[in-house]
């Protein structure tokens, strides 16, 4: 055979072949025959052609794209990987040569809306799409807030409103020592949090060959499985480690006759590269594009005339795979091949970006807790905000040792908290989700993987304490209000779909960041620089506030804010309002689509940002959740088969396909399908 395709009831792809660069060839035909169209959507993403087929909304992330140099980079990384691991670099062909395969059969229906053809794929492509993919994962525009907020509120107003906010991604995760499971060998379970799309992020999948047979998570356009995969006898899972690796240059440059150029930090005025690109937009022509490249990075937001408003003003990104040209996709073959945990450790030795918390266990009794990925040594202030590139001092002097840690009581939790990554960042997630999720495994004795989805699916809403805790401290309410103010301090903290209790917090919560948001004193921090649009989110005060709201209730500077008076008035608003609502009644799926979807009727949604059953709205803003669990997993190490997954819709990718969604069901109720290992309970699809 060359390569055989099998299929499981969940239509999961299964792929046998001979070898691994046969394996890959099946694996990139079989994904873009089921994802054709969502790849192709990441393809032109990754180049930043995206606005070409999906109109001008798309403009500012293309214009990103081009300027941050993704493609360029992606290029660069890929020949260096043909030179340093030419095995690699031919795995990557391979899989390639089968996308092109697969765009090649008839199009998914997308395709025909918006006049597109199915494009080629380049060997660098996988590159570009795990980059464009994964560029904002360490929320570099965070450091835009930070200044933006220090230079309005004074520089203790940073940490004030630190935390997880917009456009940032986390997960959780958990691995339970065998030594606390009813089998004696461990369990790993988690779920990444992303942004919900549709299709989803994550492929489940399984490659099987002479030297290995691996089921995971894939995500579509990359071959392998980077982040959550089980080989038997061993088996792996990631957060995000919230470390922080990215820096922003603030740039000096000016023309000259003969293109621009950017002051060092030695006081000399050198040549930057430039050049121009045109952006095709769908109904609109073209629009142009300067690039502009330091010698501390591409340049993403002003240029030598400043920003759009006239502020005088350059930034550049620093990013690890642009200074070296690896991406880390050294360390994905040895994944798949890896048997035990000293397998996996030497496989992510090679990691690069981003920058994760991993988690690995074996049948051997071997652990593993360490963070994975490339994090410059530098100057503090750099991982603070934009420093200056004309001032020494800012320059990269090498890279951190990951750190790594261990079990403690036989568990080991990340949830973006400061866990083990805590030297390499800034800001990281606040440990309610971390917390409930250890309170609830030391709860009981032993466990066992069937036992995970009651963890996956609990509504505990930690961050709830202060607000609830000045409601005790209200008297002279309207009567509407004191009932209101009881009912909340006798409800149960869970944020269940069901609840009207929690969707009278949700609504009271929602109420109080308004009223912060127009308090006078953040009318300064309200309106955001004029940065690109892609940052904005990073930028807006509202979700800035509702993230931040149990810090601002609790914090022993109020800049000048009344906050009982602000809780009192926002209890009495809502108190005279309409009665609330159940929380899934306003808490729905919002997923991201390239194109809408009016046949999608948006589910209602349990859980908050704060739960662990992390489904993300932002106060005061929306309750439409448009974060949550991308997937769902539980890796069984005693047997393969007892493991389990789950992903928000299905596994085809193809609008009304059987399997387009009809995982959705689970994933709601929290349930999990099974992982499949017999090839006798599969069905045989083709030969490739």
């Amino acid at each position: 055979m060359s390569a055989e395709i099998y299929r499981d009831a969940w239509d999961v792809p299964h792929l046998r072949a001979d070898g691994t660069r046969e394996l890959a060839r099946a694996q990139g035909l079989v994904t873009a025959r089921d994802r054709g169209w969502q790849m192709e959507v990441e393809r032109h993403r990754a180049q930043g052609t995206s606005a070409s087929f999906l109109g001008p909304g798309e403009l500012p992330w293309d214009r990103f794209v081009r300027r941050a140099r993704i493609a360029d980079t992606a290029r660069r990384c890929f020949t260096a990987l043909e030179e340093r691991d030419p095995e690699t670099a031919d795995w990557v062909r391979a899989y390639v040569t089968g996308v092109n395969e697969g765009l090649a059969g008839p199009p998914a229906p997308e395709f025909g809306r918006v006049g597109l053809t199915p494009g080629r794929w380049e060997p660098w492509t996988p590159l570009a799409v795990w980059l464009a993919t994964h560029i904002l994962f360490a929320g570099f525009p965070a450091k835009l807030w930070r200044g933006h907020i220090a230079g309005h509120l004074g520089a203790d107003a940073v940490a004030l409103f630190a935390t997880d906010g917009p456009g940032t991604a986390g997960s959780n995760g958990w691995l339970v020592g065998g030594e606390r499971t009813v089998t004696g060998q461990a369990v790993i379970a988690g779920d990444p949090h992303r942004f919900i799309e549709d299709p989803g992020v994550y492929q489940q999948i399984r490659l099987s060959c002479p030297e290995f047979d691996v089921v995971g998570l894939a995500v579509p356009g990359v071959p392998g499985i980077a982040h959550f995969g089980h080989a038997g006898t061993v088996a792996w899972a990631i957060t995000n480690a919230m470390a922080d690796y990215q820096d922003l240059y603030r740039e000096r440059l000016r023309r000259t006759g003969a293109g621009v150029e950017a002051l060092g930090p030695d006081g000399v005025w050198r040549r930057a590269a430039r050049h121009t690109e045109l952006i095709r937009v769908a109904g609109e022509g073209t629009t142009e594009v300067e690039v502009i490249e330091t010698d501390r990075g591409p340049v993403i937001a002003g240029g030598p005339e400043g920003l759009d408003d006239g502020t005088p003003l350059a930034l550049s990104l620093r990013y690890p795979p642009r200074v070296t040209g690896d991406l880390g996709f050294g360390a994905l073959l040895p994944l798949l091949r890896a048997r035990r945990v000293a397998d996996v450790d030497r496989a992510l030795d090679s990691w690069v970006e981003p920058v994760n918390v991993v988690q690995a266990a074996d049948t051997e009794g071997g652990t593993l807790h360490r963070v994975a990925g490339r994090v410059p040594v530098r100057a503090e202030a750099n991982r603070l905000g934009p420093v200056p590139a004309w001032e020494p001092g800012h320059e990269w002097r090498g890279w951190h040792t990951p750190p790594r840690a261990g079990l403690t009581d036989g568990v080991a939790v990340m949830a973006n908290q400061r866990g083990p990554a805590a030297p390499l960042g800034t800001e990281f997630a606040p440990p309610h989700r971390a917390e409930r999720i250890a309170a609830l495994l030391a709860a009981k004795d032993r466990w066992s993987a069937a036992d995970m989805p009651a963890i996956h699916t609990d509504t505990h809403l930690g961050s709830a304490a202060p607000l609830l805790d000045r409601l005790k401290t209200l008297d002279a309410l309207s009567p509407a209000a004191a009932a209101l103010r009881d009912r909340l301090l006798a409800w149960n903290r869970r944020m269940d779909a069901d609840s009207t209790d929690a969707g009278a917090y949700a609504a009271l919560r929602g109420a109080l960041v308004r009223r912060l948001a127009a308090h006078p004193a953040f009318a300064g921090p309200a309106v955001p620089p004029a940065y690109p649009e892609v940052f904005q989110p990073w930028l807006a005060l509202v979700p800035r506030i509702a993230y931040a709201l149990e810090h601002l209730l609790s914090a022993e500077e109020s800049y000048g804010i009344d906050r009982t008076a602000e809780v009192r008035a926002a209890l009495e608003e809502t108190a005279a309002g309409a009665p609330p609502a159940a929380w899934g009644d306003t808490h729905r799926l919002a997923p991201w689509r390239a194109l809408p979807d009016a046949s999608f009727a948006a589910p209602g949604l349990a859980g908050d940002h704060d739960c662990v059953l992390c489904t993300s709205a932002v106060p005061g803003l929306t309750d439409l959740a448009a974060r949550g669990p991308a997937a769902r997993y539980v890796w069984d190490l005693a047997r393969r088969e007892d493991s389990r997954w789950v992903v928000p819709f299905g596994a085809s990718g193809v609008p009304g396909s059987p399997h387009h969604r009809d995982q959705l069901p689970l994933w709601l109720a929290g349930d999990l399908a099974p992982v499949v290992t017999d090839w006798g309970r599969l069905t045989k699809e083709t030969d490739v």
